[in-house]
C-alpha cells in the first residue's frame, strides 16, 4: 500500500507534470490556428506525458477521490486526459484535414474554414446556399468518417473508466446534467413566443424575409450585421478594446504576461481566440481583425478570458489555475462580449438611438445562440447514451429546428457537439454573467465599465482563477442562485 507521504509526492509530481502538459498543448493550439505551422502534432506531446494520461493514472486518481474538490477535479482531468490520448489520432486527422480542406463554388477555390465567413459575407443569397451546401458536403464526405471512429473509440474508453456511458461519467464529475436539461426545457418553453416575435422581427429587418422564407444558410448573414460595420471597423478593434480595459484601471499595453498576435497569415483562423499558454505568465491573445460587431464580441469574449487568466494568482494549485468550473472563466468572458450589447456602452461610439436598437438586436442573437445551446445539451445527453446513430441525424435536426426555428443541415450532426459537455458551461456562464452584470449595474450604475472600483472588484474575482464554481462565486458576489430562469427574465427586459 502506498504510504500517505509517498501519495501525496506522488500527486505533486503529478500536478507539475500536467502544468507542462497542458502548457505544451497550448502552444501547439496557438500555433497551428495562429497559422503559424500547417500541422496539429499533439502526438509526441501526448507520448511524452503518456504517464499523466494513461488507464491506470485516471483510475488510480479515482480511488482517492473522496469529499475533496481538489481531488475530483484532478480526477476529472486524468480522465479526460485518457479520453484525449485515445482520440488524439482522430483529432490530428481532423485538424490537418480542415487545415489544407478546400470547396470548389463558382470556379473558386475556398478553404474549408472560410466558408463560414464567407455565407456571412455573401449578399447573395443564391450563393450563400451554394456555399453552405459545399460546406454540408464536405463535412458529410470527409470529416464524417473520422467522426464517426472518434465517436466509437471515446465510447470504449468511457466504458474502460467505468461508466456505460459519457453521461454516466460527467454526472460523477459533479456536472449538473439533470437538473441543468430541466432548466433547459422550461427556458425554451417561456421564452418560446419572445423568441419567434424577435427573430421575425430582426430577419425582417436585417435580410427582408419571412420566418417561413428562412433557410439555414441565411443564418450566418442574420448575425453577421453587415449593415453595423462601418460602426465597427476592424483597425478599432484593438483601440477599443484598449480603452475599455482602460476605464477599469487595465492597461493592456503595460502587462507583461499578455502577448497579442494581431499579424495576419493565410491560414490563421478567421476567429479571436485566447491561449493560455502558462497561467498567469504567458497569455496570447490572438485576433485577426475582420471588422463587424461580430468580430468586436470574438475579440471581446476572448479578451475577458485573457484577463482572467491574466489576473489568476500564480499561488493557486494545479487545478485552481489550470481546471475547474469552465463556467467562471467563460462567464467573464461573455462579461465582456457583452459591451457590444449594452447599450450605455454603445452609446459614445454609435449615439443613443442606434445604441439602443444594436442592444436588442444583441439580446435577440443572445436568445438564440441560449436557446440554440439548450438544444445542444438536450441533443448531446441522447447523443453520448445512444449506441447506434442512425437516428442522430434526424434527433439533431428536430431539436435545433424547435428550439431556433431554423433547420440544420443533418450533416453536423456530429461536429456540432462539444466534447465533455462543454456546452453546460456556456449555458451556466451565460446564467452567471446576466446576474454578475445586474450586480455590477446595482452597485455601480449602468457604466460600471468606466469605474476603477468595478477593476478592482474584479481583478479581486479574477485572482481566485477557479477555486469557486460559479455558482459559488455568485453566492460571494451578492448572495444569488444560478438560474437559467434569472436569465430569462433579463433577455425579457432587454426585449421588451
Amino acid at each position: 500500500m502506498v504510504g500517505s507521504s509517498e501519495q501525496g509526492l506522488r500527486l505533486e509530481k503529478y500536478r507539475e507534470r500536467s502544468d507542462r502538459f497542458l502548457t505544451e498543448l497550448e502552444e501547439e493550439i496557438y500555433r497551428h490556428f495562429a497559422g503559424l505551422k500547417p500541422e496539429f502534432e499533439l502526438a509526441a506531446i501526448h507520448e511524452r506525458y503518456r504517464d499523466l494520461t494513461s488507464l491506470e493514472q485516471a483510475r488510480w486518481i479515482g480511488e482517492r477521490v473522496d469529499g475533496d474538490g481538489r481531488m475530483r477535479e484532478l480526477w476529472h482531468f486524468a480522465c479526460e486526459g485518457f479520453l484525449g490520448a485515445v482520440t488524439r489520432a482522430d483529432e490530428e486527422r481532423l485538424a490537418t484535414l480542415e487545415a489544407g480542406l478546400e470547396a470548389d463554388v463558382d470556379g473558386e477555390r475556398i478553404a474549408f474554414r472560410m466558408l463560414g465567413p464567407e455565407i456571412a459575407n455573401a449578399a447573395d443569397r443564391e450563393r450563400r446556399g451554394r456555399l453552405e451546401r459545399a460546406r454540408c458536403t464536405l463535412v458529410d464526405e470527409e470529416l464524417n468518417p473520422i467522426l464517426l471512429d472518434l465517436r466509437g473509440s471515446l465510447r470504449a474508453a468511457v466504458r474502460e473508466l467505468g461508466s456505460e456511458s459519457a453521461v454516466d461519467l460527467y454526472r460523477r464529475f459533479g456536472l449538473p446534467l439533470d437538473d441543468l436539461a430541466t432548466q433547459c426545457g422550461s427556458f425554451l418553453d417561456e421564452t418560446a413566443g419572445l423568441y419567434e416575435r424577435s427573430l421575425a422581427r430582426l430577419l425582417e429587418m436585417r435580410l427582408g424575409l419571412r420566418l417561413d422564407q428562412m433557410a439555414r444558410y441565411d443564418t450566418p448573414r442574420l448575425l453577421r450585421a453587415s449593415h453595423w460595420d462601418a460602426a465597427f471597423p476592424g483597425e478599432r478593434m484593438l483601440s477599443a478594446l484598449k480603452a475599455t480595459l482602460a476605464g477599469l484601471g487595465i492597461d493592456l499595453r503595460s502587462q507583461k504576461n499578455v502577448e497579442i498576435d494581431i499579424a495576419s497569415r493565410p491560414s490563421k483562423t478567421p476567429r479571436a481566440f485566447c491561449a493560455p499558454i502558462e497561467v498567469p505568465s504567458r497569455i496570447v491573445l490572438v485576433i485577426n481583425p475582420i471588422g463587424g460587431p461580430d468580430d468586436w464580441r470574438a475579440l471581446f469574449h476572448e479578451a475577458g478570458h485573457t484577463e482572467h487568466y491574466a489576473h489568476t494568482s500564480a499561488d493557486l494549485p494545479f487545478e485552481y489555475r489550470r481546471r475547474g468550473d469552465d463556467a467562471v472563466t467563460e462567464g467573464w468572458a461573455f462579461l465582456f462580449e457583452g459591451m457590444i450589447s449594452t447599450p450605455a456602452w454603445l452609446t459614445r461610439l454609435l449615439g443613443e438611438e442606434e445604441a439602443r436598437e444594436l442592444g436588442w438586436e444583441g439580446a435577440v442573437q443572445k436568445l438564440y445562440f441560449v436557446r440554440r445551446y439548450c438544444a445542444k445539451l438536450l441533443y448531446e445527453l441522447e447523443l453520448h447514451a445512444a449506441t447506434d446513430f442512425s437516428a442522430m441525424p434526424a434527433r439533431y435536426v428536430e431539436l435545433q429546428r424547435r428550439a431556433t426555428l431554423i433547420e440544420p443541415c443533418p450533416t453536423d450532426y456530429l461536429r456540432d457537439v462539444d466534447e465533455g459537455f462543454y456546452c453546460t458551461s456556456y449555458l451556466r456562464a451565460w446564467a452567471f454573467e446576466a446576474q454578475v452584470r445586474g450586480a455590477l449595474v446595482e452597485r455601480f450604475g449602468p457604466e460600471w465599465f468606466k469605474h476603477l472600483e468595478t477593476g478592482e472588484l474584479l481583478r479581486g474575482l479574477w485572482s481566485q482563477g477557479r477555486r469557486l464554481s460559479a455558482d459559488e462565486l455568485l453566492r460571494e458576489i451578492n448572495g444569488s442562485q444560478l438560474s437559467l430562469s434569472a436569465l430569462a427574465d433579463e433577455l425579457k427586459k432587454a426585449l421588451a
